[in-house]
């Protein structure tokens, strides 16, 4: 079974795509949905990040001050690299379960890894890497238009992702999400039936 490893920066619209292949049926495993799950309670690993962070990292009601927690890791490198090292492994466990457990008879399966240059813990479980691409000024707009980031951390993120030509250097197939929905959902469709073929 074909792997493919769908990565992109910050709002350049992974989970539009992601959307566009599980709709023509084929299995989306999401490490960001992943992380999500690993970070709410009741989870060991949510202990281990309080501990790690300190209590006021959590709301009231014992979940994850997600906000707060974003703020800090992206504005300081030796919190985001400790954050990584407890959520990352059991992440990338989860992923490789998950896939084992998929019918033989599955064509293909999308793996959505946001930070699969940065990480470089994928390339053991991808057998092809998809690149949505746009270029920043369009990130940044496309970012901003959502609730709850602000510009200076929306750029700090792009700054510590990789750059738009390494990410295109490292593709084995590019999107590119500069135009319109229609315009999108023909090249999912022209890749989805491209990865029939080599199934």
């Amino acid at each position: 079974m074909q792997v493919i490893g769908l990565t992109g920066g910050i709002g350049s619209g992974k989970s539009t795509v992601a959307h566009l292949f599980a709709v023509r049926g084929i299995p989306v495993i999401d490490t960001d949905h992943i992380a999500h799950a690993l970070s709410t309670p009741p989870s060991p690993l949510l202990s281990v990040i309080a501990e790690t962070f300190g209590s006021d990292h959590l709301l009231p009601d014992g979940h994850l001050d997600r906000a707060k927690l974003r703020e800090q890791v992206f504005h300081n490198p030796q919190a985001k690299q400790a954050l990584e090292a407890i959520l990352h492994p059991a992440i990338h466990h989860d992923v490789t379960q998950q896939l084992a457990r998929l019918p033989a008879t599955t064509p293909y399966a999308l793996v959505v890894v946001p930070l699969f240059f940065e990480t470089g813990a994928y390339y053991d479980v991808v057998t092809r890497v998809l690149v949505v691409d746009c270029d920043e000024q369009t990130q940044l707009a496309r970012v901003l238009s959502r609730p709850g980031l602000s510009k200076e951390t929306t750029q700090a993120i792009i700054s510590l992702q990789a750059t738009r030509q390494q990410r295109l250097s490292g593709a084995d197939d590019v999107i590119q999400n500069t135009g319109t929905l229609d315009l999108l959902e023909e090249q999912v469709n022209a890749l989805h039936q491209h990865y029939l073929g080599q199934s």
